[in-house]
């Protein structure tokens, strides 16, 4: 089979604004990346995080170039991915600068760890993970990172932190899997075989 390509240039300008109402409507896991040692330490509140493979363990973050952790992750070639519980909205907050805190300062207040590779992880988080740089793309303003996973510690708790419509959520796997079960898709009844 032969495969042709073609170049097609369509000139449109969609609004940043239209845009970002757009992705509110995609609901994103909140996580905190850090990035850094000692007192040269920053991190960032995104909900940019997926899984890229299993095998190796691997996951993806958008980064934007302007952040104060954009240039640690670049410098030492280290991350940690800590996935959020519901009652960490205090600190995701902090985590989006709001309040003026910067850098080290953030940290302030939790409990932290550091993870094999120095980076530093909450202690408290449903998952805490330390990645190493294995690529960046830097497209427009932002940096597609990707991670491969050096260690992984999660967590019992079972609700998550999550943003939609540019507010957060808590989703309970206990509590919300009843009410999701009463209202999802019915699933295809299997063939009876004859």
């Amino acid at each position: 089979m032969n495969s042709i390509f073609r170049s097609v240039s369509i000139e449109t300008v969609v609004a940043s604004d239209d845009f970002r109402n757009a992705m509110r409507q995609l609901t994103g896991g909140v996580s905190i990346i850090t990035a850094g040692r000692g007192r040269e330490l920053s991190g960032m509140t995104v909900t940019s995080v997926s899984s890229l493979s299993v095998d190796p363990p691997a996951l993806i973050v958008s980064i934007n170039r302007e952040a104060s952790s954009w240039p640690l992750v670049k410098r030492y070639g280290f991350f940690g991915v800590n996935i959020l519980t519901a009652d960490q909205v205090d600190i995701a907050e902090r985590f989006t600068g709001k309040g003026g805190l910067k850098g080290a300062d953030r940290f302030i207040g939790g409990q932290w760890t550091t993870g094999p590779s120095g980076v530093p992880l909450l202690a408290n988080a449903l998952a805490a993970i330390d990645c190493e740089v294995e690529e960046t793309v830097e497209r427009h303003s932002h940096a597609i990172v990707v991670g491969r996973v050096l260690d992984v510690t999660v967590s019992p708790r079972t609700a998550a932190l999550a943003y939609w419509q540019g507010q957060y959520v808590a989703i309970d796997r206990d509590e919300d899997a009843l009410r999701l079960a009463e209202v999802s898709v019915p699933r295809p009844r299997a063939r009876r075989k004859t």
